[in-house]
């Protein structure tokens, strides 16, 4: 699925420069007449805090020194569009963080994305090649396992991402324009943001940020108080392509999910249903459209119909339609109750497997 807005469009920051350059690694955000991505207001319910309620607050320096060896630079080499005519190498680099002692590396899954070789830079310089175990672009997420002597690796532990609040004091470490071991400090600035994925599909829970991210950063820890990642910095927001205080992040418990499934198989798979939410629409998941030959449409479901039931479930608004499509499995039959003209149908609807573009 996926969701329009007119506000904000995800635009890809040059991810590689040609002939040897070193290239973003990051995505921008830049104003549009048309977009995909939803930046939505949330309700902040009390002070500003600094730390959060697990346990007590260390300072920045306390976290840099539990984190910073698990932390790595990624340098990528591709060949330029994948064409025969094409040929020029390309070099991006973006970061990532040691998540298993076997070498198990998470980072963003465009930062890896066509990549022939992936070299891993440690907190000492040292270098080691890695190859790529899984990636998923619904959540710009990826796993990459390095070929490095077990006292380089220093796994980092995820939070629980549904703890964080907004408030929260946050540390990013990563490699920003190819600087190893940056640190730059912040708070929470909001929660359940929605980004869109490499994929254009949209990332829920996403968590908003104003420590300074920048081209290069992509990959890297979103660390809480404890020095634990609540997230993987991904995306910003800015009209001049830098740092403008605006970052967003993968939540943790997103990236877990989908890593331990890439480590586990090599590959995730998400339910597909194939229709575009009317953003305007309440009381239900009002469709603004419904893609040819996917699962709603081999249904018979049509543009403006209104869904307010899937699988026994009430749905409400258009977020509660994608998790509960993100909640099941391809091959999945559910039931699906709308409205059309008024009246109410209910049909069965076979999910596919999300295709690599919904457009």
């Amino acid at each position: 699925m996926k969701v329009s807005s007119p506000r904000i469009a995800a635009v890809v920051a040059a991810a590689a420069l040609a002939g040897g350059g070193v290239g973003a690694g990051a995505y921008a955000f830049f104003h549009s007449s048309s977009g995909t991505t939803v930046v939505r207001p949330v309700e902040v319910t009390q002070s500003l805090q600094a730390a959060d309620k697990s346990g007590s607050a260390l300072t920045v320096g306390s976290i840099y020194k539990l984190a910073y060896k698990a932390v790595v630079k990624i340098s990528v080499t591709s060949n330029g569009s994948g064409s025969p005519f094409n040929q020029e190498t390309q070099r991006s680099q973006g970061s990532g963080f040691v998540y298993k002692p076997n070498g198990d590396i998470i980072t963003n899954q465009h930062v890896v994305d066509g990549a022939q070789s992936i070299t891993v830079t440690f907190w000492n310089g040292k270098t080691y090649s890695a190859h790529l175990i899984g990636s998923d672009p619904s959540t710009d997420t990826a796993v990459i396992k390095v070929d490095a002597p077990a006292s380089m690796l220093h796994p980092i532990e995820l939070a629980n991402s549904s703890a964080v609040q907004v408030g929260d004091g946050v540390v990013a470490i990563g490699s920003p324009f190819g600087l190893e071991e940056t640190v730059t400090t912040g708070i929470v600035s909001a929660l359940h943001r929605q980004m869109t994925s490499p994929n254009n599909f949209t990332i829920d829970d996403s968590i908003q940020t104003d420590a300074a991210i920048n081209h290069g950063n992509s990959g890297g820890p979103l660390l809480n108080t404890q020095g634990k990642v609540i997230g993987i910095t991904s995306q910003i927001e800015s009209d001049s392509g830098g740092n403008d205080g605006v970052g967003f992040a993968v939540p943790s418990n997103t990236v877990r999910t989908i890593a331990d499934k890439l480590i586990a198989t090599g590959k995730v798979e998400h339910a597909y249903l194939g229709v575009s939410l009317d953003p305007s629409s309440s009381g239900g998941a009002g469709l603004e459209s419904v893609k040819s030959g996917a699962p709603a449409a081999r249904a018979g479901l049509q543009h403006g119909d209104k869904i307010i039931s899937f699988g026994g479930k009430k749905i409400t608004s258009e977020d509660a339609l994608r998790f509960a499509v993100d909640a099941k499995k391809p091959g999945d039959v559910v039931s699906v109750t709308f409205l059309r003209n008024g009246k109410s149908r209910t049909v069965s609807v076979t999910l596919a497997t999300r295709p690599a573009n919904p457009n």
